[in-house]
């Protein structure tokens, strides 16, 4: 079993990440200390004020702005987006629906579109086989 498995802590940006909120918007005791699989599980069951706060309001890491905005966090940066957004910015893009976020828009569907007809071509030949 690799060391990866079996540790019972974890990076205060591993965390972040697992929790979905940006690290250096996290209080400085969050950042500065490392994080049990129980203290994760507690924060994920019953989170605190400051996650409930970063996760409604922001600022969001780029995976979550991206997931929110419907697009790939390529897309994000094509678009010129490449720092954390609040939930008022995304917003607002929404809002403006910019010539570049509509195009990602269009693009991520595509890809959906495509990956899950080769998800349906694969079972099919699964279905032959078997």
């Amino acid at each position: 079993m690799s060391s990866h498995q079996t540790a019972q802590t974890m990076k205060p940006a591993t965390a972040a990440k697992k929790l979905g909120v940006y690290l250096p918007a996290t209080p400085a005791s969050f950042q500065e200390g490392v994080v049990s699989r129980a203290e994760l599980n507690e924060l994920q069951a019953n989170p605190p004020e400051w996650l409930r706060e970063l996760r409604e309001n922001g600022p969001h890491p780029r995976p979550v702005v991206a997931a929110r905005l419907g697009v790939s966090i390529a897309g994000l940066a094509r678009g010129g987006v490449t720092e954390p957004l609040t939930t008022e910015q995304i917003e607002d893009l929404r809002r403006e629906q910019p010539e570049w976020l509509e195009k990602e828009r269009t693009t991520q569907a595509e890809v959906r579109k495509e990956g899950a007809r080769l998800k349906n071509l694969k079972r099919e030949k699964e279905s032959e086989q078997g």
